[in-house]
C-alpha cells in the first residue's frame, strides 16, 4: 500500500492521467437516453393506430417486439396490438362490408391478425377486446364456428360490448340459427336502444324465423331511427322490400326498393331486387333496366343472368333471352331456353 508522501511514484502518472481523462470525458459527454420502456413505446404505437397511421404504427409494434429481454406480458401486449393493427389493415379495405366471400389479401391479413393473437395468448389470455378482434379475423376468414366460441369468452369477460352482442347476432345469423341471433341483437339493443343497425339486423332474424309482421315492425323502426338521426343506410329499405316480395306485395315493395338503389347504386342486390319487383308487376322497360343493371355490378350472377332472360323473353326478345340463359347455365345456373 503507497503511504502519503510529496511526490507519488512516477509509473502511477500514466493511469491517473487515464483515469482523469475518462472521468473528465464522461463528466463532458450529453447524457444518454435511457432504453425505450415498452410501457411508453405501445402507447406511442397506439397513437399512431389511433391517428390512422397503419404503417408507423405497424413498424413501431415490431420494433418493441425486436427488443431484447422484453417481459413476458409487454410481449403479449405487443402482439395483441400488432394483431389489431392488421386487422385493421383489412377493415381499410372495406373488406368487412362484403358479406360474401373476401378477396385474397383480406384472407390473408386475417390470418396474420389471427396469428399475432396465437402469439399473444402464448403468455396471457387476451381480454375482451383482444377475443373480439379475433373473431372477426374468423368471420373474414369464413369460420363462424370459431368467431361464435371466441365471441362467447369475449362477453363472457365484458357483457357490457354492444358492438360484442351485435357481431355475435351477425354470426348467429349466417349459422342460420335465427332464434341465438335475435337475442344476441336484442343484447345489442338492450345496451344501445334505437341502434338502427341492430334493428334492421333483428328483422333479418325475425325473418329467418318466419315471423314476418316483427320483422316488419323492426324494419320500419331502423327506417324511422335513421332518419331522426339523419343517417342514411340501404340495409332495412332493401330488407323491407324483399320481404314484402316474398310476400307477393310487389307494389308496395317498389318504394322501398328504390329507395335502397338510390341509396346504394353500386349494390346489385338493390337493382336485382327492383327488377324482380317490376318483372312481377309486368313493368318489362323498367325490370329489363334494373336487371341489365345488375348484370353490369355481377357478372358472374347466374341468377342476375336468368332473371334477365325471362325479362327478355317476356318482352319478346328471344335472341337476347336465349344468350342470357345460356349465360346463367354456364356459370353454373337454371339450363331454361326460351320457347
Amino acid at each position: 500500500m503507497l503511504r502519503p508522501g510529496p511526490r507519488a511514484p512516477a509509473f502511477l502518472f500514466p493511469v491517473l492521467s487515464g483515469a482523469a481523462a475518462l472521468l473528465l470525458a464522461l463528466l463532458q459527454a450529453p447524457p444518454q437516453q435511457a432504453p425505450p420502456r415498452p410501457e411508453g413505446s405501445l402507447s406511442a404505437a397506439r397513437a399512431l393506430l389511433q391517428q390512422g397511421r397503419l404503417n408507423e404504427a405497424e413498424q413501431a409494434v415490431r420494433s418493441i417486439l425486436a427488443m431484447p429481454s422484453l417481459r413476458p406480458d409487454a410481449r403479449a401486449d405487443a402482439h395483441f396490438l400488432l394483431g389489431y393493427v392488421l386487422f385493421r389493415r383489412v377493415q381499410a379495405r372495406g373488406a368487412l362490408e362484403a358479406q360474401g366471400a373476401h378477396s385474397e389479401a383480406a384472407r390473408e391479413g386475417a390470418k396474420a391478425s389471427l396469428q399475432e393473437y396465437a402469439e399473444g395468448a402464448k403468455s396471457r389470455e387476451p381480454g375482451a377486446f383482444d377475443l373480439k378482434i379475433a373473431a372477426l379475423d374468423q368471420i373474414l376468414l369464413g369460420d363462424y364456428g370459431a368467431a361464435d366460441k371466441l365471441l362467447a369468452l369475449s362477453l363472457g369477460r365484458d357483457p357490457t360490448d354492444a358492438d360484442a352482442w351485435y357481431v355475435l347476432g351477425r354470426t348467429k345469423y349466417n349459422e342460420n340459427r335465427f332464434a341465438e341471433a335475435a337475442s344476441a341483437f336484442e343484447g345489442c339493443l338492450k345496451l344501445e336502444p334505437r341502434n338502427a343497425k341492430a334493428e334492421d339486423n333483428l328483422g333479418l332474424a325475425y325473418a329467418g324465423l318466419g315471423r314476418g309482421d316483427d320483422a316488419f315492425a323492426a324494419y320500419r323502426n331502423a327506417i324511422r331511427w335513421q332518419a331522426e338521426r339523419g343517417e342514411r343506410n340501404p340495409g332495412p329499405y332493401l330488407n323491407l322490400g324483399s320481404l314484402l316480395l316474398d310476400q307477393n306485395r310487389p307494389g308496395e315493395a317498389v318504394a322501398y326498393l328504390r329507395q335502397a338503389v338510390e341509396l346504394a347504386p353500386a349494390h346489385a342486390r338493390g337493382h336485382e331486387q327492383l327488377g324482380k319487383a317490376y318483372l312481377q308487376l309486368d313493368q318489362l322497360p323498367e325490370a329489363r333496366a334494373a336487371l341489365e343493371q345488375a348484370v353490369r355490378l355481377a357478372p358472374e350472377s347466374a341468377p342476375l343472368h336468368f332473371m334477365l332472360g325471362q325479362a327478355y323473353r317476356k318482352s319478346g326478345w328471344l335472341d337476347k333471352a336465349r344468350a342470357e340463359l345460356e349465360r346463367a347455365a354456364a356459370l353454373g345456373g337454371s339450363r331454361s331456353t326460351p320457347d
